[in-house]
């Protein structure tokens, strides 16, 4: 039996109270979906950065790549027969390039499974559980004995978390002509200046950077001794990190906050009287707002370096 009097299944109940104790706003979960990506992609190394750049052992090893980092993060205990014991109940972690289009092994069948989906492309990803019992299962037609949900079975599974956003990465949202001036250049510095140019009032990731640059020392691309803070000078665009004071400005000049490994650049001009009420911000002693397409060029304010860190 696994449902109780009330038609609950308390295995079940238990692992999702558990995780949902663990990470209520599933942060940590789509982080670990991040991270698994970007460790495939391996854009510091390979300069790629999407999903149909993997090779087809890529794709496949994301699965096991997911497991382990699901793993790290919240410590789960490993299972004698599946991949975790969290709550004393074995737990079968999954994941699919298809939503809920997991391959299940027998060993699993009847028993809890943590299946996962992400897209790169579409900024989502989601996590579900449901007990893979005979009834919510195709019949046996792979080699292996692998099977799938059936449409009852996908219609049962406990989601934790559906379509959620997961952390973006901004070379997937630029024009294509954007992405050939970007990486056009040889010089990793002209490619991150590039970056910064084309991408402005997006959040930035270090991963992003880290691809453009194509260097083990992609951060000094981006300061200010003669990085792309010094070399976007002249043309008034400012690269906001997670420095608070940096937050406070980009925040009240109705940016997006840069977290934590995240950059916001933007071109600032003086405050103008045909600027009206825009948002403006107190910053190397002088009124700044968001440029206007109209307003020409002036090199742009010294951001503060000083101060905490958003973590």
């Amino acid at each position: 039996m696994t449902t109780d009097s009330s038609g609950l299944d308390p295995e079940l109940e238990s692992v999702h109270d558990r995780l949902m104790a663990l990470d209520p706003d599933g942060v940590r979960m789509g982080r670990v979906v991040r991270r698994t990506f970007d460790m495939l992609l391996d854009g510091q190394h390979t300069g790629r950065f999407r999903w149909q750049q993997l090779h087809k052992t890529e794709k496949t090893h994301c699965g096991t790549l997911i497991e382990i980092n699901l793993q790290r993060e919240f410590d789960f205990a490993d299972g004698e027969i599946l991949d975790y014991s969290i709550q004393d109940v074995e737990v079968d972690c999954k994941f699919s390039q298809k939503l809920a289009d997991w391959m299940i092994p027998p060993e699993a069948v009847g028993r809890i499974l943590l299946g996962l989906w992400a897209s790169d492309q579409d900024g989502r990803w989601s996590a579900g559980l449901i007990r893979a019992g005979e009834e919510r299962l195709t019949p046996r037609t792979n080699r292996d004995s692998k099977r799938t949900l059936s449409a009852h079975g996908k219609r049962s599974v406990r989601w934790l978390f559906k379509n959620a956003p997961l952390a973006d990465n901004v070379l997937l949202r630029l024009p294509d002509e954007d992405i050939d001036a970007i990486f056009r250049s040889t010089s990793g510095q002209k490619r991150v200046n590039e970056l910064f140019r084309r991408a402005q009032k997006r959040p930035i990731s270090r991963n992003v950077v880290a691809t453009v640059a194509l260097q083990e020392d992609y951060m000094k691309r981006v300061r200010s001794n003669l990085g792309a803070r010094t070399a976007l000078h002249s043309e008034g665009i400012v690269i906001f990190g997670q420095y608070r004071n940096h937050v406070q400005a980009a925040t009240d000049l109705g940016l997006p906050a840069p977290g934590p490994g995240e950059f916001v650049s933007v071109r600032l001009v003086r405050r103008q009287p045909h600027h009206g009420n825009a948002p403006s911000v107190d910053l190397d002693g002088q009124r700044w707002v968001v440029a206007m397409e109209t307003d020409s060029p002036e090199p742009g304010p010294v951001l503060p370096q000083i101060g905490p860190l958003v973590r």
